[in-house]
């Protein structure tokens, strides 16, 4: 799949020092849902920023749709909607006033038709004649998103997009992007609820300590790394686990009356048949079992553990 973002040995050290990202590579694909993760510190909003033209490399190159982000800024960030964590807009002025200001700052012409349409498409139009003052968290976010937008980007940043955002409106939201990228708009998020990653991404890429240590697709991530937890629910409560089943690895619960067999999905055996087969040896009743994959965050935080 053709990339419409290509990253190439991009590095930056601000003047204290401080190295923010060191020889990032990556491409993102048109027209996916890109989720970029990593803990606090870990180099994504100098990344977004760099991509953006808001802060200069260090080293390195950007090319955002054909366009060097350095040597020919206004083409490349043309092409670029940036909806940054922060709500920063003119509270006093109207919803509709604010989005068709965002549509000239761009240079593009007066077009109260495409402003309609956005708005329209983020629940906004009702609310066209509001000042921002008076709107929610949420409605707040979206004419964040319409004024990224207004100037009919083909890549589009959100950063923590449904920060603050309660869980109804968290999924409008979602509904949002996905009808974003059914338009043919890329879309690159950060996001500290993995959750959101797992359920909207084409893709994951886990960003630490200003390098990047893994880009997967999401399923075969989940595929890949994901383990699977078998959970026993004992008759009887156990007081140790006997030595015949040390080698299982298994986790019992406080109380005893549940025993955790981890296992790998990709093995080749994953070992459930011959427990089995030893707990009944070793007179161990169960009265109901079931099993678990681990999810994405699981995942993350093993990724980032690793790194340290």
């Amino acid at each position: 799949m053709q990339s419409i973002i290509s990253i190439s040995q991009l590095s930056k050290t601000y003047e204290s020092g401080f190295k923010a990202l060191s020889d990032i590579n990556l491409d993102i694909r048109r027209g996916e849902i890109f989720a970029l993760l990593g803990p606090n510190g870990a180099g994504k909003t100098t990344l977004i920023s760099i991509i953006c033209g808001i802060v200069t490399p260090s080293s390195g190159t950007v090319i955002a749709d054909g366009h060097d982000i350095q040597t020919d800024y206004r083409a490349a960030r043309s092409k670029i909607g940036l909806v940054p964590q922060e709500l920063t807009t003119e509270v006093f002025e109207t919803v509709q006033a604010t989005v068709t200001y965002s549509r000239g700052l761009f240079g593009k012409p007066r077009d109260d038709a495409k402003v309609e349409a956005v708005m329209k498409d983020l629940s906004l139009f009702d609310k066209k004649d509001d000042k921002i003052v008076t709107l929610s968290g949420g409605m707040k976010r979206r004419v964040m998103i319409a004024k990224a937008l207004v100037h009919e980007p083909e890549i589009l940043f959100l950063d923590e997009p449904t920060a603050g955002v309660d869980v109804e409106l968290r999924r409008g939201m979602w509904e949002v992007v996905r009808g974003l990228r059914e338009a043919g708009v890329t879309v690159i998020l950060t996001t500290h609820y993995i959750g959101e990653a797992e359920e909207m991404a084409d893709r994951v890429g886990v960003i630490s300590k200003g390098e990047i240590i893994l880009v997967e697709d999401t399923s075969e991530l989940m595929r890949k790394l994901g383990k699977k937890q078998l959970t026993l629910i004992l008759q009887e409560p156990l007081d140790a686990i006997p030595d015949s089943l040390v080698a299982y690895g298994l986790d019992r619960s406080e109380d005893g009356t549940e025993l955790v067999y981890t296992y790998d999905t990709q093995a080749e055996r994953t070992g459930i048949t011959r427990l089995l087969a030893d707990l009944s040896a070793a007179e161990i009743r169960f009265r109901d079992l079931q099993t678990e994959q681990s999810s994405l965050e699981d995942i993350f935080v093993s990724l980032v553990s690793d790194k340290r």
